[in-house]
């Protein structure tokens, strides 16, 4: 072993873009249903009239968060299954309309979104993908000419999910609200994945102007296999998912009542707590940035410096292998990132994103180190004692 196993019973983890842990509080309330009521919520029973008021109250609670109708509130396993739907739904409902069918994203999107625009590609869809600059951003001005007259939706995430640059989305729903008005016509519908936005950042559609929004559970302490679906009620949106029809026809399969119960509590612990926490992250992040940049000369951070999540840090390490930093790191105990972890399975695992900010060279040589709950200054200064170790 290169560096020895001193501290390996240290652990410090510092990938919570890649999952966070379920939160006591969350584990409890899944468990205790899970304890007294396994009915299907379909049933004629009491037992399931009961699964079913639980899911009722569940919805009830996340749209009083989203400030939309409990009934445009649906389940889904993953923010990937939501993403898909979100998407591929669309592209159903207008695939054989008179027109081809119209998409536009940005080239730096998370897999579920980009992979499955690829589909939409092969099934005779259009889609337009908006470059991005050194820090990150798209322009304005490019979205709003790629607009076409078949544009049937527009998906950009909220911040994304390597370099937590935030979106300017409430300036995206306007100039959708604008070509709408102008056009006279209810397309393009806009579609937000919020998953690495939900701990930090507003959830509240009808400020946003969001028609479809994704979140996953997975991003937000919340339970392992539980996605969320917000779609505006009036949306032409077919479903991807047969069966017997559940949740209004649009997301067959019977309802996970432990796990829905767990995403709208792990929403609401997230919703009391996002001002102080990201208050909290933002000081250690800022910390953390100015640290490497004057520890490792010729280190870069990626994407903008302000216009970030509070949790995200993503650094250039010119010339080092980024996936021998990861497990180098490992064995100190700490946990990073070199990419999505979506990604870093695929036989090219470098970051088509960084490739993306115009620094390819950076794209097999950068670390991304995101903040949690958990996160403190001892564990940053941890992290940069055994990073120097072994760049050094």
């Amino acid at each position: 072993m290169l560096f020895g196993n001193k501290n390996r019973n240290k652990k410090v983890f510092l990938d919570y873009a890649s999952s966070t842990p379920i939160d006591p509080g969350v584990l409890h309330k899944m468990n205790s249903y899970l304890e007294s009521n396994f009915a299907n919520p379909r049933a004629l029973y009491s037992q399931a009239e009961e699964a079913k008021e639980e899911m009722k109250i569940a919805k009830r609670d996340i749209a009083k968060i989203f400030s939309c109708k409990s009934d445009e509130i649906y389940f889904t396993s993953s923010g990937t299954e939501s993403n898909n739907l979100a998407i591929l739904g669309v592209f159903y409902a207008y695939q054989n309309k008179n027109f081809k069918p119209h998409f536009i994203t940005t080239e730096i999107e998370h897999s579920s979104v980009l992979e499955t625009f690829r589909e939409v590609e092969k099934r005779g869809g259009e889609v337009t993908y908006l470059k991005v600059s050194e820090k990150g951003d798209f322009s304005i001005e490019d979205l709003k000419n790629s607009i076409k007259e078949h544009t049937v939706l527009i998906s950009i995430s909220y911040a994304n999910n390597e370099i937590g640059i935030i979106n300017p989305i409430k300036e995206v729903s306007k100039i959708i609200r604008e070509w709408r008005n102008k056009k006279e016509t209810n397309l393009p519908y806009f579609h937000c994945d919020a998953c690495q936005a939900v701990l930090y950042l507003s959830l509240d559609v009808s400020k946003n102007g969001l028609d479809i929004m994704t979140i996953d559970g997975l991003k937000m302490y919340g339970p392992r296999n539980g996605g969320i679906l917000y779609i505006k009620n009036g949306l032409e949106i077919k479903p991807i998912i047969y069966g017997g029809g559940h949740q209004r026809g649009l997301r067959s399969g019977t309802e996970d009542v432990a796990s829905i119960l767990g995403l709208a509590y792990a929403l609401e612990i997230a919703e009391t707590m996002k001002e102080e926490e990201s208050e909290r992250l933002l000081k250690i992040r800022d910390y953390a940035i100015d640290k490497i940049l004057e520890k490792f000369e010729g280190s870069s951070l990626n994407g903008s410096r302000d216009n970030r999540l509070p949790n995200n840090i993503n650094i250039c390490f010119p010339g080092k292998d980024a996936e021998f930093l990861v497990v180098s790191l490992d064995i100190f105990g700490i946990s990073v990132s070199y990419s999505s972890s979506c990604n870093t399975l695929k036989e090219d695992s470098s970051s088509f994103v960084i490739k993306s900010l115009d620094k390819a060279d950076c794209s097999q040589s950068s670390l991304r180190v995101t903040l949690g709950r958990d996160t403190d200054i001892e564990d940053i200064d941890y992290f940069l004692e055994k990073l120097e170790k072994i760049i050094n």
